[in-house]
């Protein structure tokens, strides 16, 4: 049994469609998440990252394989892995009833810090975030942003072993963004470990030590390993399928080949003129600014 903050292996995940195919949401995830660090699964809609953090989060039974949180088999004793996690939800939203310091600190008491120390982090996660000024309004009252840095001080406040965040700065200003990242960094160094999802490229590469793509429900490639390594079958740690996906499967994190001539290669990108757009509208009965 490891002792990895994160370990799965052959992960799968169908969801059952009525008068439809099935739809594979993973198919087969195998990796390893190292204490301290941090990971970032890079995807576009529908390409599983959600569904993984879910399972790995006690909230979603798996279809087969075996995902484990220091030791514990959280689909076999999610009780016994639950106390090590906290999780930042894809559209988690705080209390409408609760102020962003109601929600920290009941939060912090409902996993069983005492009083002193919820009260203490609950002000020091409001700081963190700049949630002070609206730390006493009912969330209802608050914006997007604001609320989204509700959830997020609410997890950074627990400084738990493992924490995963599905996409935690959507919505956010750039400001927000940064401090967000600033206190992620901070929580590694004290001893934690992340796994977050996300769809900024900025964001992936500020904050991972490792990044991996997800595509279709299987993963691609380590950024800081130079070589494929598929968390979508293969070895746990990291070493490459035997066997690979019919398209390929490989999407560069960062570009291995050189590029000419600027981003497109060794060919300017083409641009269509304004009479040129013309002229195909002309040709289809369409005009360019509509009926």
């Amino acid at each position: 049994m490891t002792a990895e903050p994160l370990w799965a292996e052959n992960l799968r995940k169908v969801y059952p469609v009525k008068g439809a195919p099935p739809v594979e949401a993973l198919a087969g995830v195998s990796m390893a998440v190292h204490p301290g660090e941090r990971v970032a699964l890079l995807g576009r809609n529908g390409a599983g990252k959600t569904t993984f953090l879910r399972i790995a989060s006690t909230l979603l039974r798996p279809t087969s394989g075996t995902i484990r949180v220091f030791g514990y088999d959280v689909d076999v004793t999610p009780e016994r892995a639950r106390p090590y996690i906290a999780v930042v939800p894809q559209e988690g939203k705080p209390f409408f009833h609760l102020c962003p310091r109601e929600q920290i600190y009941t939060y912090l008491r409902a996993r069983g810090l005492s009083r002193e120390t919820a009260k203490s982090r609950t002000e020091e996660s409001l700081e963190r975030m700049g949630l002070v000024e609206v730390a006493d309004r009912l969330a209802i009252t608050l914006s997007g942003g604001q609320r989204q840095r509700t959830m997020v001080a609410t997890v950074i406040a627990t400084q738990a072993p493992l924490l995963f965040l599905d996409e935690p700065t959507i919505g956010m200003d750039p400001f927000a963004r940064r401090e967000v990242w600033a206190s992620l960094r901070d929580l590694t160094t004290k001893g934690s470990t992340i796994l977050l999802t996300t769809h900024y490229l900025d964001e992936a590469e500020a904050l991972s030590h490792r990044l991996y793509i997800v595509e279709r429900g299987a993963g691609h490639r380590d950024r800081d390993g130079g070589r494929a390594q598929a968390i979508g079958g293969g070895d746990p740690q990291g070493r490459p399928a035997g066997r690979r996906r019919p398209d390929g499967g490989v999407r560069l994190v960062r570009g291995d080949r050189p590029r000419r001539g600027g981003p497109y290669g060794d060919r300017p990108p083409r641009v269509a003129s304004a009479s040129s757009w013309t002229s195909r509208c002309a040709a289809t009965s369409r005009r360019p600014w509509g009926r």
